[in-house]
Parts: C-alpha cells; sequence; structure tokens
C-alpha cells in the first residue's frame, strides 16, 4: 500500500499577472483565452496531441499524494501518452502536433474522483430524512422511494439530476445502486452515457425480509431479471458503463439467490457491490437470519460473491478474521463516513484498514450521506479519523493526502478498474478535473506563502464545485454536452 508521504518538487508561488483562468495556445500564436476557441463533443478526437502544462497532483502505488510542478501531459484520443517535465516537453515540442494548454499558478489538475458507494434513486431523499438508524430508515423513508421508481419518467427526471449533480461536483466515476426495476436501470445507463460519466451500474436483489409493495417475487425472477439486464448493457456496448451484480445486502437476499449471483457474477466475471457490517442492529439480524455462517462476511463468501471485483460498503463493524480475509481475497471496503454519521451507524476505522493493506476507496453513500459531493466524503473522512484519535491518542489520524488518494487512486483500486483509471500513468484513460482556486466566486483565498501542497489542502477543505472548472472523461470535457434538462420549463 501507499507510503504516508507527500512528494513534489520545491517551487515559488507568485501572483500570477494573467487573470484569465485557463488559456491555450498553438506555439507561436498569440494567446487566447479558452472561451474564444471553439470545441466539440468529440473534440478528444483531433489529430493533434493536446498537452496540458502546470502542476498536477495524484496518487501512486508509492505515494498517497505527489504533486508534479513544471510538468506536462499528453493526451491523445482521450489516453495519456505521455507525462514529463516541461524542460523535455519543450524540446520537442510541435505546433503541427501538439496543443498546449497552460495552467495558471493557481491551478491544477487531478484524476477525477471515483464514488464507490452510491445510491442514485435514493438522490430524492438528499438532506432529509435523517431521524433514524438505519433499518427503521430503510422502512420509513428508502423504501417507500425507491418503489417510485417503477414510474419511468419519475425515475428518468431522478436520474438525469443526480448524473449531473455528480458529475458537477467532480465525480468521473460512480458505482451506482439502482433499484429493483430493470426498465428504470436501464434508464440509468442511458443517461450515464448521454452525460459522458464513467460508472457501474448495479439492479438491486432484494426477495427477503422487505416491503410487500417493494420486493421480488421470487429467487427465479430476481435472477432472470438480473441477468436480463446485465445481458442488455452488455449488449449496448458502452464505452464506459458496465453492470455490476448488487444484492442489497445479506438480509433482503436468501441463500439460494446470493448463491445464484455469485455463480453469475463468477460465470460473467462481472464486479459485485454490497453492504456489510455498517451497524451493530444489522450485524446481530445476520447472525440470527445465517446461524450456520462464521460471521457477516461468511454469508457473502458462502456464495462465492467475495472476490477481487468486490466491493464492500462501510464495514464499520469487522472482525480481525474478516479483515484478513478482504484482503486475501482482493476485495475492498467503500468507507461513506458521512452516512456513518447521518444516520449514528457507528465510525469506521480507515487507517487501521490501510495499514492492512486493505483497498479503500470513498462513497457519498446518497442519500444516508447527505451529499453528492465526494469532496465531503474526504473531509467527513477526516473528522470521523480525528474522532478516533481524540478518544484514543495512540490513534494516527489520516490527512488529507490520504483522503485525497481515496477519493481517486484508491476508488480505482477498489472498482477493479485502476488499469484504466485513478492518476496520471501513461496508458490510462485521461479522467481529471481541472481546478482553479482563483475562479470567479471562489471561496479559496491564496497566499504568499502557500505551497503547491497547501493549495491542494485548500481545496479539499475549503473548495467546492465552482472550483472544478472542467470535468474530464476519456479526455472530453463532459460539462460541455448537450444533454436534455434536467428542470425543463412547464
Amino acid at each position: 500500500m501507499c507510503q504516508q508521504l507527500s512528494d513534489y518538487v520545491v517551487g515559488s508561488y507568485t501572483e500570477c499577472v494573467n487573470k484569465r483562468r485557463y488559456i491555450s495556445w498553438t506555439l507561436g500564436e498569440i494567446p487566447a483565452p479558452i472561451d474564444h476557441i471553439q470545441c466539440s463533443r468529440h473534440s478528444v478526437k483531433m489529430a493533434k496531441t493536446q498537452v496540458y502544462c502546470g502542476m498536477f497532483v495524484h496518487s501512486t502505488k508509492k505515494d498517497y499524494m505527489r504533486i508534479l510542478q513544471n510538468h506536462a501531459i499528453g493526451v491523445k484520443e482521450g489516453k495519456i501518452v505521455f507525462v514529463e517535465e516541461m524542460i523535455k516537453f519543450q524540446l520537442k515540442a510541435n505546433e503541427k502536433e501538439h496543443e498546449v494548454i497552460k495552467l495558471n499558478n493557481n491551478e491544477f489538475l487531478m484524476p477525477g474522483m471515483i464514488d464507490t458507494h452510491i445510491h442514485a434513486p435514493q438522490y430524492p431523499n438528499a438532506g432529509k430524512g435523517l431521524d433514524q438508524g438505519l433499518l427503521e430508515w430503510l422502512n420509513k423513508y428508502t423504501f417507500p422511494t425507491e418503489a417510485k421508481f417503477k414510474e419511468l419518467e419519475f425515475a428518468k427526471n431522478t436520474y438525469r439530476k443526480i448524473v449531473r449533480r455528480t458529475l458537477e461536483n467532480g465525480t468521473t466515476t460512480a458505482s451506482y445502486y439502482g433499484t429493483i426495476h430493470i426498465d428504470a436501470c436501464l434508464a440509468l445507463c442511458d443517461i450515464i452515457e448521454e452525460n459522458g460519466q464513467r460508472a457501474l451500474v448495479g439492479k438491486v436483489n432484494m426477495n427477503a425480509n422487505s416491503p410487500d409493495y417493494y420486493i421480488e417475487e421470487s429467487v427465479d425472477v430476481s435472477v432472470s431479471e438480473t441477468k436480463k439486464f446485465v445481458d442488455e448493457v452488455l449488449q449496448k456496448k458502452y464505452p464506459r458503463v458496465l453492470p455490476i451484480i448488487t444484492p442489497r445486502f445479506a438480509i433482503s437476499c436468501s441463500q439460494q439467490l446470493m448463491d445464484a449471483l455469485g455463480l453469475l457474477a463468477i460465470e460473467k466475471d462481472l464486479p459485485v457491490q454490497t453492504h456489510i457490517s455498517e451497524t451493530e442492529d444489522e450485524c446481530e439480524m445476520v447472525g440470527k437470519l445465517y446461524p450456520e455462517c462464521e460471521d457477516y462476511l461468511d454469508v457473502y463468501d458462502k456464495a462465492g460473491l467475495i472476490r477481487n471485483k468486490t466491493v464492500l460498503g462501510h464495514g464499520i463493524y469487522l472482525s480481525d478474521k474478516e479483515r484478513k480475509k478482504i484482503k486475501q481475497k482482493g476485495a475492498s471496503i467503500s468507507h461513506c463516513p458521512n452516512s456513518n454519521l447521518s444516520i449514528r451507524s457507528g465510525i469506521f476505522n480507515a487507517r487501521q484498514c490501510l495499514s492492512e493493506g486493505i483497498k479503500v476507496g470513498l462513497g457519498t453513500d446518497v442519500s444516508g450521506g447527505y451529499s453528492p459531493s465526494m469532496m465531503d466524503a474526504m473531509r467527513t473522512a477526516i473528522h470521523v479519523s480525528n474522532m478516533l484519535t481524540i478518544k484514543d491518542r495512540t490513534h494516527k489520524p489520516i490527512t488529507h493526502r490520504e483522503v485525497f488518494m481515496m477519493a481517486t487512486y484508491g476508488g480505482s483500486q477498489a472498482l477493479a478498474i485502476d488499469h484504466l483509471v485513478g492518476n496520471f500513468e501513461v496508458g490510462k484513460e485521461f479522467d481529471a478535473l481541472l481546478v482553479s482556486l482563483d475562479c470567479p466566486g471562489s471561496q479559496v483565498d491564496i497566499f504568499d506563502d502557500d505551497t503547491p501542497e497547501d493549495l491542494v489542502q485548500k481545496f479539499i477543505f475549503l473548495g467546492d464545485n465552482r472550483n472544478i472548472q472542467k470535468v474530464f472523461v476519456n479526455g472530453e470535457d463532459v460539462l460541455q454536452r448537450k444533454v436534455p434538462d434536467v428542470c425543463p420549463k412547464a
């Protein structure tokens, strides 16, 4: 796993004379603001290599956070083709081959953020209904809302809003839970593709201990609908949307259903997402429902659901034995700090899991978590870790470096897509955010003695979506796509 350090080249920060936030030019021509340059939806396919010059921040296998100053990243057809020092790039710069895009001193590029656990149909409840614990909250708020998604137009309207909102907040990849309704889940896939986001989408499975108005009729129905969903998504050949097997959690799925889903995941080599050890009441109930299993994790493991493509939401009350097996199996944990606090589930020890070599990503867990922003997830993860240190002074809290990694590279590891995205390695797709700290409306103030790492910290703690000027997925600024209005006029 990563070491705790920030490796960057120290350089001076001076007041930026030219306050234009983003400048693009062809070598030898007069610089022009990017706003004056014509960009098409498919500009990523242009012949020239786009070269971004300035400061970049990413994580690697060795470093939680690595800051590269005075560097150049070359992007062609959506992929990173080189990352090198500016001095080296300038020796080969060619106006016929390169379109150079220069960042100012208060801007940087970072990998797109990856939300490893989010319930798209719960978005209407975001910011309300947080007065109950998990099991009560599901029955009072969540299940009634999710049941509405049998109405396709309601589903489409909601999904357009949540996909757009997450993109505006810098989420380039999301692992979405849908509902039990196949048509609504397929619509979610279409809307994600329409907006240019990268995603895993799961049709939820639940055939037990659920309300009569929101439950699948049988194991056969649940499995056949899931197979149909998976086949339709794969047949559409979306470039960046894939299905994910999604048993809601052990309480709402029979062993027979989980066994069938485990076989399906293995047969089609699909990722798996579910919940585990979110609350003490839940853990106690799982123990009563599955007395033949050693522990909560064993319920899933016996069904073949714990693999190197499995992401487990929460994991607050996992035992030492369970964590060891998660590491051995190559599975991962999605840390959802906002939700864990908002519905009072418990405190997850991220430092412990990271030190044990477990892959850990961050999740917003909308709507148990009230914010769809991964920046909120980063901040809250730090607060939660600080709370553990207040209780136990020997506990070493995680910092901005660890949460940055978990929101980007760690998320790609958790979802088993780190061969595609997650950092700025050559050959990976260019999923990135252009962050500006001095853009109009910014709530971040910059001072002369701020170091490069200070700027990144300030963005994590003080920034918001206004500072995210561009959101690149596979090299395309997807916020510029023309998509249906999420709030159409009457």
